[in-house]
């Protein structure tokens, strides 16, 4: 009898405790007028820090927190602090950023959604959030093990984090997904506002100077127009926005003498966000441009690897494509099959091992005298190859870089030693 009666005393405790908690959360969330929750396949972390931009250009003191390349909280001068952890990421941080920072004077917060599984999206907007804005930027092929295998599954599962009696924003074109999204949102009580990118003129996208794409800068014109600030101050505040560190710039540089555009797109890993940057690149290309792919397999993700052997011949254009990272032999299989010249296929992943000159190498013999390569990453980020590119590239910006590349080159093996022990442990 007694353990039964102290069974429920304990539980009884933690009803009360929790109920305490939650009022004190509730009560700090009312400091902030305003509330936005971001959520999509792609664009989320660009879109949390656009839409802030949009806030801060207006005088709000806006808070932002993404979780992109980096987690990071992005304070009211628009300035990133590195979020510390100390285990795997939970949504709960999302509650302690909004405590820590409402005694600051915070008078807005745009809050990239970081969970993946429907239940907890919902989770985190009802008891965390309480957005008054939501935003989907669209809706892709990604995460199927937990969102479903069709987009408009996936729909649904993004729609979960939608608020209630507010408005959900999305730049989504596709009619059938828009559908999903407007049912999904008046079940909530919100209304579906589609963000229009013919709004943003080619100038407006030529300020940024990194390579921006109209949906996501339509989404914070939409928002703009939601809180009522003019669009003009709405696009210099998104200018003016700190961009994620894995947002594609555009670099010129000469590879062993040869003039190449290197365009990082290794965190674009879905068909339609793929062929959409492409498109974009395509502006910078002439008819002396020599097209060059790295197609970038981690070791588990096989299944993406077979996509992409599909998506880089059907519906890409390239001259040449180099394999790296994992499933050489699978990747190289899949792009014959497909047509591709098996010429015009070079294996610099797993199999080889490249030190980073042999790399460089490669990319310099496919680019003839008198022509221009476009040199572009894809399909993912963490390989050893990608990484000796990704630093190579960034360290072409600093004085000492003929020194560095050398030094670079002496680390293939070393680096494929830590990525595995990194991933095997």
């Amino acid at each position: 009898m007694f353990e039964l009666t102290l069974i429920i005393l304990i539980y009884i405790f933690f009803v009360v405790y929790w109920r305490l908690r939650q009022a004190a959360h509730e009560r700090r969330l009312r400091v902030y007028k305003v509330r936005i929750h971001v959520n999509g396949i792609r664009g989320k972390s660009t879109v949390t820090r656009l839409v802030t931009g949009v806030l801060r250009q207006a005088g709000y003191r806006a808070l932002a927190k993404t979780t992109g390349s980096a987690a990071v909280t992005i304070d009211f001068d628009g300035r990133d602090i590195p979020i510390p952890r100390r285990g795997a990421a939970n949504v709960k941080e999302q509650q302690d950023i909004i405590a820590d920072w409402e005694p600051l004077g915070a008078e807005a917060m745009v809050i990239e959604c970081m969970a993946l599984q429907p239940q907890y999206q919902e989770w985190t907007e009802n008891m965390v959030l309480q957005a008054h804005i939501g935003i989907i930027t669209n809706v892709r092929e990604d995460h199927q093990d937990v969102m479903g295998e069709t987009l408009p599954e996936i729909a649904v599962s993004l729609a979960h984090m939608c608020p209630r009696n507010g408005a959900l924003i999305t730049a989504e074109y596709d009619p059938e997904l828009q559908a999903i999204l407007r049912r999904e949102a008046e079940r909530r009580g919100s209304r579906l506002v589609v963000a229009d990118p013919g709004r943003v003129r080619d100038e407006d996208i030529a300020r940024f100077d990194y390579m921006s794409f109209k949906d996501n800068v339509a989404v914070g014109l939409a928002v703009a127009d939601l809180l009522g600030i003019d669009a003009e101050r709405a696009m210099e505040g998104m200018v003016k926005a700190k961009s994620d560190m894995g947002a594609v710039r555009l670099q010129r540089v000469a590879v062993l003498d040869k003039p190449v555009i290197w365009a990082n797109l290794f965190a674009v890993n879905d068909r339609e966000s793929m062929i959409i940057s492409m498109d974009v690149l395509e502006s910078y290309c002439h008819e002396r441009t020599v097209r060059i792919g790295l197609l970038n397999n981690r070791y588990d993700r096989e299944r993406r690897a077979e996509q992409f052997s599909d998506v880089a011949v059907n519906d890409l254009s390239f001259d040449w494509l180099i394999t790296f990272g994992a499933f050489e032999d699978l990747v190289t299989r899949k792009l014959i099959a497909n047509g591709y010249p098996p010429e015009r296929i070079v294996t610099l992943g797993f199999s080889v091992d490249p030190t980073l000159d042999q790399i460089l190498q490669a990319v310099a013999a496919m680019v003839p005298e008198g022509h221009e390569g476009l040199l572009v990453g894809f399909v993912n980020i963490h390989t050893p190859q990608a990484e000796m590119m990704m630093d190579y590239f960034a360290r072409l910006e600093e004085p000492a870089a003929a020194q560095t590349a050398v030094s670079l080159a002496e680390t293939g093996y070393s680096r494929r030693r830590q990525f595995e022990m990194a991933h095997l442990a």
